[in-house]
C-alpha cells in the first residue's frame, strides 16, 4: 500500500482534531481555526486509497523555529510504515529550524533516536471547578481589554518565536474566557480557559508569582459551570506551578516531555503555570 501525503485543506482540519480526540488528547472545540492561523500550510495528512489514515503538524514559526504535533496514525493502519513517512515529511518541512514537540512517554525513545533531547517534563492535572470568592477589585480584568502588545511581549518570554496570528485567534475564540492581572499598566499575569470535548482546559496560565497564578486560575474557573472538570498542563520544572495544582486538589492524569532537536531555546519557565497547548507549544 502506498501513502500519499499532502497539505491538509482548511475545511479538513476537523480530521486532525478527530485523530487527536481518538488518542485521548481532548482537543478544544475551536482549536482548529487557531492552529491554522499559526501556519495554514503546516498540517499534513496521509491518505491510502483516498482514505485519511494519519496526520502530522509541522508548524513554522518565523525562520528559526518549528513545532511538531498532531502526530497520529489511526490504529488499523499502524505497523505499515505510514507513521515514519509522515514523520519524515513533517521534519523535512521544518529543515534548518530548531524543532520542539511534546512527546508522550511511549514515543520519547523514538524522538531521542531522531535527535531530540529532553528539556523538561510536563503533567496534565485535572480538577473540579468550585465556587470561589470575588477577585481583588481593580487587578483582574477581562483579557479583551488588555493591549495586545503586552500579551505578545509576555508570550515571547516563554515561547521561542513570535506567533501573533495564532495568539489573536486564541484569545478571541468562542466558548472561552480570558483574564489578566494588571497592576496599573503592568501585566503581572494572564490566562485563558476554553471549552474542550471534555470539560475545560486552562492555557496559557502565565504569572509572575504563585499568588497571581492562583487568583487567575480561580477567576477563570468562575466562568465555567461549578463541578465541571478543569485541566491544567504544568511544566514540572516549575515547582510553584506543581504546588499550585496540588494545593487546588488537582490530580495528574497525563504526561508528556518537552523535547527539542537543536539548541534548547530560552524560556522563563518559572512564569509558566499552564502551557498553552501540547499540540503547538
Amino acid at each position: 500500500m502506498d501513502l500519499h501525503i499532502r497539505t491538509l485543506r482548511p475545511p479538513e482540519m476537523r480530521l486532525a482534531i478527530d485523530f487527536a480526540a481518538l488518542e485521548g488528547w481532548n482537543p478544544g472545540l475551536h482549536d482548529g481555526a487557531c492552529f491554522l492561523a499559526a501556519d495554514p500550510e503546516g498540517f499534513l495528512i496521509g491518505e491510502c486509497d483516498g482514505k485519511p489514515v494519519g496526520c502530522i503538524a509541522a508548524v513554522r514559526y518565523e525562520e528559526h523555529f518549528g513545532f511538531i504535533g498532531f502526530y497520529v496514525v489511526a490504529p488499523p493502519w499502524r505497523g505499515k510504515g505510514f507513521g515514519l513517512q509522515l514523520w519524515q515529511a513533517g521534519m523535512a518541512r521544518l529543515e534548518g529550524r530548531v524543532v520542539g514537540l511534546d512527546g508522550v512517554p511511549a514515543q520519547q525513545d523514538n524522538y531521542r533516536r531522531s535527535g531530540f533531547t529532553l528539556a523538561w517534563q510536563n503533567a496534565r492535572f485535572a480538577g473540579v471547578a468550585r465556587p470561589a470568592g470575588q477577585a481583588v477589585a481593580g487587578q483582574i480584568v477581562p483579557l479583551a481589554g488588555v493591549n495586545f502588545e503586552l500579551l505578545r511581549t509576555d508570550d515571547r518570554r516563554v515561547f521561542p518565536a513570535a506567533r501573533d496570528a495564532f495568539l489573536r485567534a486564541w484569545i478571541s475564540m468562542p466558548d472561552a474566557c480570558g483574564v489578566a492581572w494588571m497592576e496599573r499598566r503592568r501585566l503581572a499575569g494572564w490566562g485563558l480557559i476554553r471549552r474542550c470535548r471534555e470539560g475545560h482546559k486552562i492555557g496559557p496560565l502565565l504569572a509572575e508569582s504563585r499568588e497571581v497564578a492562583k487568583a487567575l486560575y480561580l477567576a477563570l474557573c468562575r466562568s465555567v459551570p461549578v463541578g465541571d472538570t478543569v485541566y491544567l498542563d504544568v511544566p514540572l520544572r516549575n515547582a510553584d506551578a506543581v504546588t499550585l495544582a496540588t494545593s487546588l486538589g488537582m490530580q495528574r492524569v497525563f504526561e508528556t516531555a518537552r523535547m527539542y532537536a537543536g539548541a534548547t531555546p530560552a524560556c522563563e519557565i518559572d512564569r509558566v503555570y499552564g502551557i498553552t497547548s501540547f499540540e503547538l507549544g
